[in-house]
């Protein structure tokens, strides 16, 4: 077998499995995939790996957290569809070869500083994000790096991407939670120093781990209070299917409560379209489990 076709059985055995615990995998676009994922819950999501023999799966190190919560407009929540980097120490020259001290090796920074950012430790993922885009990024033990600004999250932000997922390296706390950019991570692996002499680039679009989690481009990644849960592509569909069921029924237990005890309605009891219609609607199986 040549290399070509080695890598191509590596990617069909990554989407649908070697046999074992087989699924009937259903293709559908990122964009069905995004609405089907719409206001998805962590619980419901575990519960519906769980039915499809996924027990403890996917499901992220509770130390993987929010940085800041929303429980009035929720929208610290999010489901989308993952794009991988992986960041880690660097082995190279921590600093320029030259006495920093004198101001006259100041253009001598400046050019190692820029060569850094653009070639070792620069952003090669930020062509894939794209509407509903989830930024998860294996960053652990990249020498206190903050890879993860108050800037830049939000050009990630401006290209279409929902949250970020990482193992720490945050900075600028302050100005990414009064901007709102949805983010967890481990708040106690966040970085302070910037990356020039501390970290560089190994990985794009390739499998990386998170929180003790696999991750694969274009697995469903959904976060809460709860947590993360990374959801493979390979049962993506039946998952969100039974998530959404889970939810629906939720929804319609917890509202008659509200009316009953006399409570405000919130948009956590708001009614959601019936599942055999809605999944009508997707072009996917009325029944799941059939």
């Amino acid at each position: 077998m040549n290399r070509k076709n080695l890598f191509i059985c590596m990617i069909l055995v990554n989407l649908y499995g070697t046999g074992m615990h087989a699924q009937n995998v259903v293709e559908v676009s990122d964009e069905v995939l995004l609405e089907l994922y719409r206001g998805a819950r962590v619980a419901d999501v575990v519960d519906g790996l769980a039915t499809v023999g996924y027990t403890g799966v996917g499901v992220m190190d509770p130390k993987i957290a929010p940085l800041w919560r929303d429980v009035k407009d929720m929208s610290h929540r999010f489901a989308g569809i993952a794009v991988t980097a992986r960041y880690g120490p660097t082995n190279r020259p921590m600093y320029p070869g030259a006495d920093l001290t004198k101001p006259e090796n100041y253009e001598v920074y400046r050019k190692w500083r820029g060569e850094w950012y653009n070639q070792i430790s620069d952003e090669p993922f930020t062509q894939y994000i794209k509407k509903g885009t989830v930024i998860v990024m294996d960053n652990k033990d990249d020498n206190d790096t903050g890879s993860t600004g108050s800037n830049n999250i939000m050009s990630w932000k401006d290209k279409g991407a929902v949250g970020l997922v990482t193992a720490g390296g945050i900075r600028d706390i302050d100005e990414i939670i009064l901007q709102r950019n949805p983010v967890y991570t481990n708040y106690f692996e966040r970085g302070r120093g910037e990356r020039i002499g501390r970290n560089e680039i190994i990985d794009v679009q390739r499998p990386v781990v998170v929180g003790g989690v696999l991750v694969h481009p274009g697995d469903v990644v959904v976060a809460d209070s709860d947590g993360v849960v990374v959801v493979p592509r390979r049962v993506a569909v039946r998952v969100g299917q039974i998530a959404y069921q889970e939810l629906v029924d939720d929804i319609a237990g917890r509202r008659r409560l509200y009316e009953r005890l006399g409570l405000e309605l919130d948009e956590t009891v708001a009614e959601r379209e019936k599942p055999e219609a809605f999944f009508k609607q997707l072009g996917l199986p009325a029944d799941p489990n059939k």
